[in-house]
């Protein structure tokens, strides 16, 4: 079942790129863009339990489709842009075998169980 998943995920980053190409930006925007939503592991400095919440708000697919969508209907390209890194990061994290943070560590993920990969 978890290869579906990480297929089914890995589907929907390519639906991504698809969603980056119509917003007609240079290509190199995408690759260095794509990591930036992981900024969002400063929580763990706190501790574990506000770094999983502030992580998962940034890599919930939910989040990415509310800014892109909002965007989209206000004709603000940056918004856009923004919800389709979020969502192509977070489709690229689960296709990976990563997941949500649980609140005991970092690497305790919906996916991944404690292990990584």
């Amino acid at each position: 079942m978890k290869v579906l998943l990480q297929l089914e995920q890995f589907s929907l980053f390519l639906g991504c790129i698809y969603l980056f190409s119509r917003l007609k930006l240079k290509w190199w925007w995408f690759p260095a863009l794509l990591l930036v939503p992981d900024l969002g592991m400063v929580g763990y400095l706190i501790n574990p339990a506000v770094g999983a919440v502030i992580y998962n708000i940034v890599h919930f697919q939910g989040t990415a489709v509310v800014i892109g969508v909002y965007g989209w209907s206000r004709g603000n390209r940056a918004l856009m842009l923004a919800g389709v890194i979020l969502l192509a990061h977070s489709t690229m994290d689960r296709a990976i075998g990563t997941g949500l943070k649980y609140f005991d560590g970092f690497w305790h993920t919906s996916l991944s169980n404690g292990v990584f990969w």
